[in-house]
């Protein structure tokens, strides 16, 4: 009887080590999955984490201080992220995240229209906001409700003027 359990588990065993081989190591999980707490996440805007580019729909000649409305089809998402205490990118849901507020910056955009519940699911900048034509600014999710282990994520973008 041992050997033929034996005899069964071997060929399982197996497999499951040549699935595990086979992942890539810097698999993720996009597919849509609903936020919750104490979890570790990246913010993305246009697809990038690190440093991204808003562009902006502002024509002519740009001065200084110009405003103008960001053109259409340009995302914001949430992704799982790993627990890496050196990547100062990374937010943290606390006790009671359940979703993810994004703010561009501008006071006018509602934070419902950028309330991101599931992590993979990309969420369209408003072309209502109201941002700069040109420069750098930063972008933040901020875990809702928060709490005081709750930790925002944050990416510097640049705004870039289409002509």
């Amino acid at each position: 009887m041992f050997r033929t359990a034996a005899a069964r588990l071997v060929p399982l065993a197996a497999a499951v080590l040549v699935a595990v081989i086979a992942l890539p190591a810097s698999a993720e999980v996009v597919d849509p999955a609903p936020i919750g707490p104490h979890q570790y996440f990246y913010g993305f805007v246009n697809g990038q984490t690190g440093h991204a580019t808003i562009k902006m729909a502002c024509f002519g000649p740009v001065f200084p201080g110009q405003t103008g409305h960001p053109i259409a089809g340009q995302t914001v998402e949430v992704r799982p992220a790993a627990i890496s205490p050196s990547a100062a990118s990374i937010g943290y849901t606390g006790g009671g995240g359940t979703s993810i507020a994004v703010d561009l910056g501008d006071p006018s955009t509602v934070a419902r229209a950028l309330a991101l519940r599931y992590y993979g699911v990309k969420a369209e900048i408003p072309v209502t906001a109201t941002l700069p034509c040109y420069g750098s600014g930063k972008v933040t999710f901020t875990p809702v409700p928060t709490s005081w282990t709750a930790r925002q994520a944050t990416i510097t973008v640049d705004f870039v003027g289409q002509p």
